[in-house]
């Protein structure tokens, strides 16, 4: 597997290997370090994105590279199995005729058989779009095959749980395949295409329809993939469903839960051209495991006959009673894409951490007097826009300096307290949308520093000039739903942070408040903040000291000392 310098925003072209963690034949973890990249926008860590063993190190510390260059190379344990194909069918030509005709088989038939080019051959992979984000969706090809490509023109759109972007190509060249569908989910560092780098790049016509029956090979060289294109190919039924093409994500599937080809044929595929999907699959999955629960629980409360009666035939399946509505009363309205990212973001994040919410009430009207009293004078000398959102992500930072627990992740039995502070802001996205952007190092910014990034986050999500770069990494996050009038809330968790600040509406209330030792009553400016935090890691203690220092931050607004 190629490892290349990756695209870390919009106007990067190069970066810089700072540091190699890794040496050539360490093995690596996926999602491991393996070595550090500095570019003009950010320095980062870059992950493995498979388990293998670290084969090839092609650009040295200190050296800069332009984005889309091959620096390294992985050894997978896939790449393993294919060399000990590869070698055993070069000394056994009838398997190697087999195996390549099971190949052509498993490929769509518009694939090209050979390629006669100058260049060289890269190979674009699902990207890692976040820390969290092991797959992704390929939503639209921009280019189809034999199309030529210059460096950073879009080739394809892609979908996760944490944005929608548009990712370029690394170099100019030709598409020469294309190996993952329309609305077909991946793993992050699954190839999706070939690209070749070249001025004689020559494609030749697709391959004929018809092909040879596969002939019987010895078990040891007999794959998932091989098996089930044998059994497309030798298939009695309609053309169609002989040639019904299957993605090898969704035969590995098929494979882990005993999907036999005859189960996996009736399946009614949603991606292009009938095709079968990870989600369909799934889907299928989770209704077949329904209807087996379903039948036991019907068993287990039928009565064991006596020897002399016959026992009545129990049903298969009973249904549940439900309403019924005709199609005059009801809307039915297809999720996108990123709404069904977030439902299964969200649900993730349900069964993964311990939910529990704490609120306090915090008195900022001091900061809305500085606000109405200063945002002219700061919008002209530095062109920001002042809210209540940049004073509370101002006490949130110094709050986490305190308590840095909460800066943390849970990795297995290990606690990782993150030294540095990214601060996720929620934001919403015309009409059903939301993304968690974050300020990179917002320890180091001031009250304006953090406004400007807040602003800058914002106008950027909901253009869709997010980077890779910028949905990545967080620590922490807030959410302000009293932008839109709502007092209190209990937010989830951004996975795979632990704690969430959710900021209400600003109102003003009557409170009591002590002056030269008695009590009045006066109307002030409220906030409600409320901390959902995963009690696995942070107990209601630390919960509530954390919503204490930030109500001590916050009423305790110096005007004098503001920066």
């Amino acid at each position: 597997m190629d490892i290349i310098m990756p695209k870390m925003g919009e106007s990067v072209n190069e970066g810089t290997i700072i540091k190699w963690h890794k040496k050539v034949g360490d093995k690596v973890k996926r999602d491991e370090i393996i070595f550090e990249i500095s570019t003009d926008k950010v320095d980062t860590e870059i992950p493995a994105p498979e388990d293998g063993i670290l084969s090839e190190i092609l650009v040295n510390e200190g050296e800069t590279v332009e984005v889309g260059t091959v620096v390294a190379r992985i050894q997978t344990e896939a790449g393993k199995a294919q060399e000990k194909v590869e070698t055993k069918t070069e000394e056994i030509p009838e398997v190697k005729q087999t195996e390549e005709t099971a190949a052509e088989m498993v490929e769509q038939k518009n694939v090209t058989s050979t390629l006669s080019t100058s260049g060289n051959i890269i190979e674009i992979a699902m990207p890692k779009m976040g820390e969290s984000v092991m797959e992704g969706t390929i939503i639209k090809w921009h280019k189809k095959v034999g199309d030529k490509v210059k460096k950073d023109e879009t080739i394809f759109e892609i979908s996760t749980d944490k944005v929608d972007t548009e990712i370029p190509s690394p170099e100019d060249g030709t598409l020469i395949e294309i190996l993952v569908g329309e609305q077909e989910t991946v793993e992050v560092g699954t190839i999706v295409a070939k690209l070749a780098v070249g001025s004689d790049v020559v494609i030749p016509k697709p391959v004929s329809e018809s092909v040879p029956k596969s002939e019987t090979r010895s078990e040891e060289l007999v794959s998932m993939h091989d098996n089930f294109s044998t059994m497309i190919e030798t298939s009695e039924e309609s053309p169609n469903e002989a040639d019904r093409f299957y993605s090898p994500l969704v035969l590995s599937i098929a494979e882990k839960e005993n999907v036999s080809f005859e189960e996996l044929r009736k399946i009614t595929g949603s991606g292009i051209e009938g095709r079968v999907t990870k989600k369909d699959i799934l889907a299928y999955i989770e209704q077949r495991k329904s209807k087996s629960g379903e039948i036991q629980k019907t068993e287990s409360k039928t009565p064991h006959p006596q020897v002399t009666k016959t026992a009545a035939p129990t049903p298969s399946f009973v249904p549940e009673s439900s309403s019924t509505y005709s199609s005059e009363d009801v809307i039915k309205i297809p999720m996108d894409n990123i709404r069904m990212k977030i439902m299964e973001h969200m649900i993730h994040s349900r069964d993964t951490s311990v939910h529990v919410t704490s609120m306090i009430e915090a008195d900022i009207t001091l900061i809305h007097n500085f606000i109405n009293q200063k945002k002219d004078e700061y919008l002209q000398k530095e062109n920001v826009k002042l809210t209540y959102m940049a004073f509370i992500a101002d006490a949130v930072v110094k709050s986490l300096k305190k308590y840095p627990l909460l800066n943390s992740t849970i990795d297995g039995n290990t606690i990782l307290q993150k030294k540095f502070i990214n601060l996720g802001i929620a934001v919403a996205i015309e009409p059903t949308g939301l993304i968690v952007p974050n300020i990179k190092g917002a320890g180091e910014r001031n009250i304006i520093g953090l406004a400007k990034a807040i602003a800058d986050l914002a106008n950027r999500a909901r253009t869709k000039k997010l980077t890779p770069d910028d949905i990545s990494n967080g620590t922490f996050t807030i959410t302000n739903y009293g932008v839109f009038g709502t007092i209190f809330g209990t937010p989830i968790i951004n996975q795979p942070e632990v704690a969430i600040l959710g900021v209400g509406t600003v109102q003003k209330k009557p409170v009591v408040v002590e002056i030269n030792g008695s009590d009045s009553i006066a109307v002030r400016h409220i906030v409600a903040l409320t901390l959902s935090h995963d009690h696995r890691l942070i107990d209601g203690m630390l919960g509530g000291l954390f919503l204490k220092s930030l109500k001590e931050i916050l009423e305790n607004f110096d005007p004098e000392n503001f920066n």
